[in-house]
């Protein structure tokens, strides 16, 4: 039995949450993922993050990789083997693997190698994004002037 959750209380309280409302309620549907090719995910450092994919027998040509806004597409297509398949022990087809991209990550390179596909990715914020101290000045533009604690006589 599935249940789908509500989010239309949150909307009362909450403004530009919507992508991720939308996020939260597709993964909800996905009933089951791709489960091949196998995969895993790692962060490498504070803003770092690599994806390596179990691809064998598929080349540089067979793989594309799409970037788009906040969704990384990896495709494979693989021609069907020449002759008849007595036995298929090694995982072999089409596949399309979908990621979705946090804000402002983005993908730095790619490299395929004994059969494992690597995607490295990084999240840059632009620097109106980062945090930064503002420097508080005085109405009159003039720099404020030290006040002198009152002496007691």
């Amino acid at each position: 039995m599935r249940t789908n959750l509500d989010f239309s209380p949150f909307f009362r309280s909450t403004v530009g949450f919507d992508r991720l409302f939308d996020l939260l309620e597709d993964t909800s549907r996905l009933a089951t993922a791709a489960s091949w090719p196998t995969y895993d995910i790692v962060k490498t450092g504070e803003d770092d993050y690599r994806i390596t994919l179990a691809v064998p027998g598929f080349s540089m040509q067979d793989i594309e990789i799409t970037q788009r806004p906040n969704l990384l597409v990896v495709t494979g297509n693989k021609a069907a083997p020449e002759g008849e398949v007595m036995y298929r022990g090694i995982p072999a087809g089409n596949f399309n693997h979908r990621f979705e991209l946090a804000d402002y990550v983005d993908v730095v390179g790619a490299t395929l190698s004994d059969g494992l596909l690597t995607i490295e990715l990084k999240r840059e914020l632009p620097e109106s994004m980062k945090p930064r101290t503002i420097p508080i000045g005085s109405a009159s533009g003039q720099p404020q002037k030290q006040i002198e604690s009152q002496k007691a006589a």
